[in-house]
């Protein structure tokens, strides 16, 4: 096996992290601490390609590979996670179900937009009512004689919601069928009937903005149907398992932060008369952070080359794709939590960002499918059995 990258994946990693370093990393804690929605630093992501890492480049993207997005959003991640989340939505959630199911025209309306950083886009599939279980959603979208869809429900928790331009809508289209009466639609958030709740206040990624929605007899048309209807279901699920090698992605980014902190501070730190990482303790802790964040970051990449395989053959990478995000995701909880403790009073202080990763990292084990979710993918796809 070859773990050398490629100049190209190397070319658009050394650009994420010239990015992070010199824009996303110095303004991360008045990002953190005013809510404000870090545009500028996303509009320079957009410029460089990075909001569109797997796009090609005819729709307005890099044009990259699934390693390469790895490989940037680790960079971003460890810079800051609340941008990294909304890098993922644009590229994993939004970008990636039009590019697969959606018409030309969809392509060169929507993706171009996005990828070029031009406007932002958001992934509505999560409802007050209807989160593990989004069979179960009560959004409703009826079709009219002329053909268009009249849509009426709401959806919650919506990532980058309050600033969207474009969204990608799943709405029950014949609740008779389950699963099967779900569709996916495009929604233009400048349209009558489209409504935005109050940005909702979170413990962590505090910078990527996140409201309810409603739609109130909101008007789509048939060339708004993403892929086929009816079928929406399965491009929500398709789309997770690339949005979960994103969330992988930015959680091994967080715990890289917290680990780097961590190793500097053992080795400053001195406690009678030592450094603290002399001390036995704590290089347990040291060697124990090291082995899960090398084993989230393998099993990441190998998401991202299952994903690239599954692209060429028309195949499916879920377990990998769900084995990652789970390792990942609860690797970055332990890191963070050993990091703090590490640091002891100082990590709780907001003079130092490890608060901050501690805080940023419980989310990357709850959207996109819950760390218990995670599981029973794995499962259900090892053994067969439902």
């Amino acid at each position: 096996m070859d773990f050398r990258f490629t100049e190209e994946q190397l070319m658009i990693q050394d650009v994420a992290r010239r990015i992070s370093q010199e824009k996303i990393a110095p303004s991360a804690e008045h990002h953190d601490r005013t809510g404000e929605f870090p545009l500028e630093n996303i509009r320079t992501l957009g410029e460089n390609g990075l909001m569109g890492i797997e796009v090609p480049a005819e729709y307005g993207g890099a044009g990259m590979d699934p390693i390469s997005y790895v490989l940037a959003m680790i960079e971003i991640a460890e810079a800051d996670c609340a941008h990294s989340t909304i890098v993922s939505v644009n590229n994993s959630l939004f970008c990636n179900g039009i590019l697969k199911f959606g018409t030309e025209a969809q392509k060169q309306k929507y993706v171009r937009a996005i990828a070029e950083g031009k406007e932002i886009g958001a992934f509505a599939l999560t409802e007050p009512q209807s989160g593990s279980d989004a069979t179960a959603m009560r959004c409703k979208a009826v079709k009219q004689a002329d053909g268009t869809y009249v849509i009426n429900g709401k959806k919650s928790w919506i990532t980058s919601g309050p600033v969207a331009k474009y969204i990608i809508l799943f709405a029950m289209t014949d609740p008779s069928k389950g699963a099967k009466g779900i569709t996916a639609f495009m929604v233009d958030t400048a349209r009558d009937g489209f409504h935005r709740g109050k940005t909702e206040p979170k413990l962590g990624i505090r910078a990527s903005a996140t409201c309810e929605i409603e739609f109130q007899d909101y008007v789509a048309t048939a060339d708004e149907v993403v892929g086929v209807e009816g079928e929406g279901f399965k491009i929500a699920m398709g789309v997770l398992d690339a949005g979960r090698i994103g969330i992988a992605s930015q959680a091994v980014g967080l715990a890289r932060a917290a680990y780097k902190a961590a190793v500097a501070y053992v080795k400053e730190r001195k406690s009678f008369g030592q450094p603290i990482g002399s001390f036995q303790m704590i290089q347990a802790k040291i060697a124990d952070m090291k082995c899960r964040l090398d084993a989230a970051e393998i099993l990441t990449l190998r998401a991202a080359w299952a994903k690239a395989e599954a692209d060429k053959t028309g195949g499916r990478f879920s377990t990998e794709a769900s084995v990652a995000k789970l390792t990942a995701s609860e690797a970055a909880m332990f890191i963070t939590h050993q990091a703090l403790q590490i640091h002891g009073g100082m990590g709780y202080s907001k003079e130092m960002p490890l608060e901050r990763y501690f805080r940023d990292a419980k989310i990357t084990e709850i959207y996109e499918g819950t760390s218990e979710i995670q599981r029973l993918v794995i499962a259900r796809n090892e053994t067969g059995l439902r």
